[in-house]
């Protein structure tokens, strides 16, 4: 969620472009792009919204603009040179072996500086790993079978099971046997408070990620769970795995 703008630029639109060349070079047919729910989030409530919702108007991070970017690159390219496109939104993927989400929640939690963000608790979608791989395998083979019920579309992918934001960090360090987290900050200050820090963090020219941000702050406050009856109606997608059994998983590779 923190880097700069030249860092996310290069990877997520230049490598995006540099993508569409090779694939129209090499006479690749088909492409499956993993793009990110983010790319409608303006920091408002996205109360089961599907894909007909726009691109956010202003993005509260450098991720999320590029990945915009890059979705509309990636969507643009089908059917240019006989290449068929699909753009998957899954969000919050999580699992075993997870690199950001899981380690950070647990790292924070036996810091004691695991905290809730509003007074309200809103509904998120998440994305078990597996079911995440599902949806793109499911993507590829439409789109290479019957590529017009999905090329040139976007799909937001999740697990189909909305929870509230608290309940999805309880259950994670659940698994490690933490406490459950209670305390709350009110949006308004964790929201001033990731604004300060970025200002700061840029000032100072700090690499590392700030302990708040306003894209996070945002994100903690505001209710983001999808409609995803046109990846299942399309392409057939049903999640595989319940965020109850992906919490088994999760714990049997923590212990």
């Amino acid at each position: 969620v923190w880097g700069s703008k030249t860092d996310y630029y290069q990877t997520n639109v230049l490598g995006s472009v540099n993508i569409i060349k090779a694939c129209q070079q090499l006479a690749i047919r088909s492409l499956v792009y993993t793009s990110s729910p983010s790319v409608t989030f303006s920091g408002q409530d996205e109360n089961a919204i599907n894909e007909t919702q726009p691109y956010a108007k202003r993005h509260l991070n450098h991720y999320s603009a590029s990945k915009a970017v890059a979705e509309q690159l990636i969507l643009e390219a089908n059917k240019h040179n006989n290449l068929a496109t699909v753009a998957l939104r899954p969000h919050l993927i999580w699992g075993p072996d997870d690199p950001h989400i899981v380690p950070r929640v647990i790292a924070k939690a036996r810091a004691g500086r695991l905290k809730l963000v509003g007074a309200i608790d809103k509904l998120v979608d998440t994305t078990y790993v597996d079911n995440a791989a599902y949806a793109h395998i499911l993507a590829a083979l439409t789109l290479t079978t019957q590529p017009k019920r999905c090329a040139g579309k976007s799909y937001f992918i999740s697990n189909d099971q909305p929870i509230t934001m608290a309940d999805m960090l309880n259950k994670i360090i659940a698994c490690v046997d933490l406490p459950v987290v209670t305390k709350r900050v009110p949006s308004a200050i964790a929201y001033g408070v990731g604004a300060l820090l970025e200002a700061c963090y840029l000032l100072l020219n700090k690499k590392q990620e700030p302990m708040m941000t306003r894209f996070v702050a945002r994100q903690l406050a505001t209710s983001h769970y999808f409609d995803i009856n046109a990846a299942k109606k399309d392409l057939g997608y049903l999640p595989l795995v319940s965020i109850e059994e992906g919490m088994q998983r999760l714990q049997a590779s923590l212990s």
